[in-house]
């Protein structure tokens, strides 16, 4: 008789909860279109799945960080609009042409390299030209702008580009009233004109990530690109929990407990024992570590639900497990540990996590490594 194991640990996306996010950003967005960055493997929730699912929901854009992520959704199917945006020098340039993904240029450098690579495979790329108005790391400083979209301009006229967008990226979008948001949006104005000036016709022009499509309606232009806020985690505390802003997180990370145990006080637990008993009690086994994205500054402040009841973690995570502390609980081996989720049983959030590894929630659930099998939960036959 063949029965499926229990999972040592499982990483549940709830993709009914990002496509209900999807929903509620392209309202908050207005009349702009929504691009869904899933980038980074879709901040570790999957990013085939989860594109599929903010297609669904009617995103009209994806977006990706390196050309190897915006090929891979193409690989496996998906169509639509794909942009990507961070290139280094010999990059898959004509390999991106050819499937029809647009391509970020902030420099001389890279619209060389794409003109060539267009030249070379007899197709005009899609390129779109990024404004540094401030972040100061991508992007083309104004004072080299007028270069760059002339030389854009001349590859455009050539038939080797066709300049489908223009954009920029917010530095502090997470602090409302920041000075450097209204800087921003006005030199990303002064750029937009020049180079509209000079003959581009974007179709798209982009500034605003999550926190922006959330609290700077200004800044929506013709398209907004969410991330983290799909995810349904907050762009930051300060702005508002999820709830606040109608927003579900979906990913739930839960373990199995591989040992428990009692012991006396004064037993030392885990590396350099940092953590000691202090009367005689039962300890849990969670078989996860920092080899699986576990913070390892999370030790001795982190909580994890067992039992129905929050745990500290006992000591130090080490590289594939950590222990918790039970007080005395007798919980049986193979129950549930639930570290974050949505909070529908008092699990922790990925923002108390964040709060205890001194952090950003973002971190957390990206950095949930390969060895948690993602379960995505609630797809449709489409996405299946």
């Amino acid at each position: 008789m063949n029965e499926t194991p229990s999972l040592r640990a499982r990483a549940e996306i709830d993709l009914a909860a990002l496509r209900a996010n999807v929903r509620v950003l392209r309202a908050r967005a207005g009349g702009a279109q929504l691009m869904a960055v899933v980038k980074a493997d879709a901040y570790g929730h999957g990013a085939v799945p989860c594109a599929r699912a903010a297609l669904e929901a009617g995103a009209t854009w994806l977006g990706t960080a390196t050309p190897q992520e915006a090929l891979a959704l193409r690989a496996a199917g998906l169509g639509g609009r794909v942009m990507c945006w961070l290139w280094t020098p010999g990059g898959p340039w004509r390999e991106a042409i050819e499937a029809d993904i647009d391509v970020s240029v902030s420099g001389m450098w890279a619209l060389g390299e794409v003109v060539a690579a267009a030249t070379e495979a007899g197709i005009p790329a899609r390129i779109q030209l990024k404004a540094d108005t401030g972040l100061g790391r991508n992007g083309c400083q104004p004072a080299d702008w007028p270069e760059l979209v002339a030389a854009a301009r001349t590859a455009e006229q050539a038939g080797t580009v066709r300049i489908t967008g223009l954009w920029s990226h917010f530095a502090c979008a997470d602090e409302p009233g920041h000075p450097s948001i209204a800087a921003q949006l006005n030199a990303f104005r002064d750029m937009v004109a020049y180079a509209e000036k000079e003959g581009v016709d974007p179709e798209v022009r982009h500034m605003a990530n999550s926190p922006a499509t959330l609290t700077i309606p200004e800044a929506h232009f013709d398209l907004v690109r969410t991330g983290i806020a799909m995810y349904g985690i907050s762009p930051s505390p300060e702005l508002g929990t999820p709830a606040d802003f109608g927003l579900r997180p979906v990913m739930t990370l839960s373990a199995s407990i591989a040992l428990v145990k009692q012991v006396p006080a004064g037993h030392g637990i885990s590396y350099g024992h940092h953590y000691t008993t202090s009367t005689e009690t039962t300890l849990g086994l969670v078989p996860l570590g920092y080899a699986d994205g576990i913070p390892r500054h999370a030790s001795g402040r982190a909580h994890v639900l067992v039992g129905g009841v929050w745990r500290r973690i006992a000591g130090r995570v080490a590289m594939d497990q950590f222990v918790v502390d039970l007080d005395g609980d007798r919980i049986e081996v193979g129950g549930e540990a639930v570290l974050f989720g949505p909070g529908d049983r008092g699990e922790p959030s990925a923002e108390d996590w964040a709060q205890a590894a001194d952090t950003i929630a973002y971190e957390i659930v990206t950095r949930i490594g390969s060895r948690v099998p993602r379960v995505h939960l609630h797809a449709t036959p489409a996405e299946s």
